[in-house]
């Protein structure tokens, strides 16, 4: 797994084009389908606008298909049907790849604007390679700043300017370095937090007067026991030191 920037984005082509050569197979994952107008999206690149691209310019010559949620569900189970027989180089697709593809010639999985994934979807689709014999690769592509950049934004909450955001390579870097599922998934949780238990938001801290669940998990672990051992001694809570 590696983390590069997207002027590096000639490196991950050849290697799609290296592997090819050898008979086997890449994935482009994409966070749109279409290109959005929208405030903020307009950097962000789609299924379709890159399929026409790279067929026509970087990856010219090889046999790319495209594949995402809004297509016919027949037409999408064809093209993931003929592309695990071997009949296209290049999967360009949604996320609708996650979970319950298994192409064993499948051996690059390259994923852009991957700031824009959490972590343990990062996880799900880099296990869609390495499912075979051959070595496997997978390329976290950002146009974020490195390492050590940090930015200015607009606390939400607030409104106040002024906080700093560490760079989204920080958290993608977790990635480099863990192959667990469950070492992730705590990353993920310590960076972008649970989200509302009986509400709809699904990232940030609950609001918690005193515990912090990333740093508090052992202690709330710790807490529940006893509370549990004190109801089993005193059900209704009787004694007076209870």
């Amino acid at each position: 797994t590696k983390v590069i920037r997207g002027s590096e984005r000639d490196r991950l082509y050849n290697l799609i084009r290296r592997e090819a050569d050898e008979k086997r197979q890449s994935y482009l994952v994409y966070p749109l389908v279409n290109a959005s107008e929208k405030e903020g999206m307009e950097k962000i690149r789609s299924v379709e606008e890159e399929f026409a691209r790279l067929s026509a310019g970087p990856l010219v010559g090889l046999r790319v298909a495209m594949v995402h949620g809004q297509m016919p569900s027949e037409e999408r189970n064809d093209i993931m049907r003929r592309f695990k027989a071997r009949e296209f180089d290049v999967l360009v697709s949604t996320t609708v790849i996650e979970v319950g593809v298994d192409v064993p010639n499948a051996t690059v999985m390259a994923i852009e604007n991957s700031e824009r994934f959490g972590l343990s979807q990062l996880h799900q689709l880099r296990g869609r390679v390495g499912r075979g014999s051959h070595k496997s690769f997978c390329v976290l592509v950002t146009d974020s700043a490195p390492p050590g950049a940090r930015r200015t934004a607009t606390n939400e909450e607030n409104g106040e300017e002024g906080v700093e955001e560490e760079s989204p390579w920080v958290r993608l870097q977790v990635l480099e370095k863990s192959r667990s599922g469950f070492e992730i998934a705590e990353h993920d949780l310590k960076l972008r937090g649970p989200g509302d238990f009986f509400g709809t938001k699904q990232s940030g801290s609950p609001t918690f007067r005193l515990a912090d669940l990333s740093r508090d998990a052992r202690l709330l672990e710790v807490a529940r026991e006893e509370a549990h051992r004190i109801f089993d001694e005193d059900p209704r809570l009787e004694r007076k030191e209870n």
